[in-house]
């Protein structure tokens, strides 16, 4: 049935779950992945930034004609530009050029303000996300901005809320196991909310690039997994949930986003293939009867133009 809606912020959420079948090994548990990139932007911050913009506008925090800013690596600014543009809001995004040039555009193209942090060598580092962070502090200084505060906001998590309870519908019952890389763990920590709100307490197993591990060593590092890994800890990560923390070589998370797209037809950005590449081993683990979940973040779409789906000699 087609859902009929005041304006798009409705057609945020209810993303399909789906079980993938090539990917996973015989004798291991299912993998099911909820499939984000069908969000209106294409990822599922547009979770997030509906509800962190709408409980702004509704404390008076920001009004109509107001500012938002925010420093990203363009899934978070596109979806916070999308919302801007819905209700009413202007927007200003801090990014960099190590982030994919087609969320760079897609902000600007929703009317977002651009700036640009240069990276020096195309990869993410704690150092360049720290320049990000403190030139959106600056901004956010001026009268008429609303810092939007992905790392901080207690809105973030609860707009990820939905998400665990659409994950507990699908299935009927708890999975054994939710597993996610994280950027601020919002996302993980909400869908572990909205399933704990149908009564399902899974364990709960946190992500991080091999390359910058911080949460398992101490020790941040430049990688090229964009919305994971930022160089600190993650603000709504809640360690004592977590039944463990994983690193995953992000070499391996981009070859399962080239799997995922030729075998199951899963067009994926690269945090999704780090977290299938980490609930397949965890699947392992766990053996024939369990059900592991984790997420395809992001679509594909936004990262034609670079290095994760380039052609392979």
């Amino acid at each position: 049935m087609t859902r009929a809606a005041g304006d798009l912020l409705a057609a945020v959420g209810d993303t399909p779950l789906v079980r993938l079948r090539r990917v996973v090994p015989e004798g291991a548990a299912e993998v099911w992945v909820k499939v984000e990139g069908g969000n209106p932007t294409g990822s599922y911050k547009d979770r997030m930034a509906v509800t962190v913009v709408q409980r702004a506008l509704e404390r008076g925090d920001v009004s109509p004609g107001g500012r938002l800013v925010e420093y990203t690596g363009g899934s978070t600014g596109t979806a916070l530009a999308f919302v801007a543009s819905v209700v009413g809001l202007r927007f200003t995004a801090v990014s960099s050029d190590a982030f994919a040039e087609s969320k760079l555009g897609a902000m600007k193209a929703y009317g977002a303000e651009l700036i640009v942090e240069p990276s020096g060598d195309g990869r993410i580092s704690p150092e360049l996300i720290a320049r990000m962070r403190d030139r959106a502090y600056r901004l956010a200084e001026a009268p008429d901005a609303y810092y939007t505060d992905q790392f901080g906001s207690p809105d973030v998590v609860e707009g990820y809320r939905p998400m665990g309870r659409e994950i507990g519908a699908a299935l009927g019952a708890s999975p054994d196991a939710v597993i996610a890389a994280v950027g601020t763990g919002g996302a993980l920590m909400g869908a572990l909310a909205g399933l704990a709100d149908l009564g399902m307490h899974p364990d709960a197993i946190a992500l991080e690039p091999a390359q910058s591990p911080l949460l398992t060593t101490g020790r941040g590092g430049p990688h090229r997994v964009e919305g994971v890994g930022v160089g600190f800890e993650p603000p709504f990560l809640d360690r004592s949930r977590m039944r463990e923390i994983r690193a995953v070589d992000q070499e391996l998370g981009f070859a399962m986003c080239r799997r995922l797209a030729r075998e199951e037809g899963l067009l994926c950005g690269a945090s999704g293939g780090l977290n299938v590449v980490a609930a397949v081993e965890l699947a392992r683990e766990v053996g024939p009867g369990g059900r592991v979940v984790t997420f395809a973040c992001d679509s594909g779409m936004k990262y034609l133009g670079g290095h994760l789906y380039a052609p392979r000699a």
